[in-house]
């Protein structure tokens, strides 16, 4: 059960739900829902966003959302989680890197979490696209998204490489301009469909699909075949003349 709060007008709440903030959430549960749609496990985290639900998609059992405040099932900072070391097998942080004090420290705790061979799904704002542009040049510098520190992705997969979590697939989305109205973003829909082709690394917003990796781990996989070969029961051929019934019933007693 999630704790309720009011949504204050200029929290990031508020703003999702302005035609903009609809856009994004639009393109990243299109996204998420792809990367959390095989991903098995017991234990699912949302750390972020905890009004919007980006674990929709997993078949995941027992899911959470975590965030200092807001209608969460947990109350916890990010850099400091009250989870247990090796016991979560899918972990989502959208947009909680950008807008916490220590994101390296966030990311250590995301590998702490993990389990061996558990999966992580981050999504940050790309300083290196429009968004990164009106960030900059924004007057409004204290309110979200343009209050966040927006992250390099060559720096956010050094510090991946660091912690041992691999990026085995990402992408980036939302290449139209980060425009108030929503006539002017109708307008803008045909960058959309040209942006991964045209100008793939200049989306708003990049996601990345990591694991946790073990060095010198072995998974121990239950022994089928041993198990197979002595279910294996052998079935006598059929029997052209009197003699051969006889032979493959003795050949059955011997084994």
């Amino acid at each position: 059960m999630l704790m309720t709060a009011q949504i204050a007008p200029h929290s990031p709440a508020g703003w999702l739900e302005t035609p903009l903030g609809r856009y994004l959430l639009e393109c990243e549960h299109r996204y998420v829902d792809d990367a959390v749609a095989d991903v098995f496990g017991f234990n699912a985290l949302q750390l972020g966003l905890p009004e919007h639900d980006f674990l929709r998609a997993s078949r995941i059992p027992f899911k959470c959302r975590i965030a200092p405040v807001g209608p969460v099932g947990l109350r916890a900072e990010f850099r400091d989680l009250p989870v247990a070391s090796n016991s979560i097998d899918l972990l989502l942080l959208p947009h909680a890197l950008e807008f916490g004090e220590h994101p390296h420290q966030i990311l250590r705790e995301v590998h702490r979490v993990l389990m061996p061979e558990g999966h992580a799904v981050i999504a940050c704002f790309n300083p290196w696209s429009l968004w990164g542009m009106r960030r900059v040049f924004s007057r409004a510098r204290d309110a979200y998204p343009w209050s966040g520190r927006f992250i390099n992705l060559p720096r956010l997969k050094d510090w991946l490489a660091l912690l041992e979590l691999e990026l085995v697939a990402g992408r980036t989305g939302c290449y139209l301009p980060p425009c108030t109205q929503d006539k002017w973003l109708q307008r803008f829909r045909f960058m959309e469909a040209a942006g991964d082709r045209w100008w793939p690394i200049a989306g708003g917003v990049y996601f990345l699909h990591v694991v946790k990796r073990v060095r010198g781990m072995r998974l121990i996989m239950p022994a089928w075949r041993e198990q197979m070969k002595r279910n294996l029961v052998a079935v006598p051929k059929k029997a052209k003349d009197s003699d051969e019934p006889v032979a493959a019933r003795e050949s059955i007693k011997t084994q």
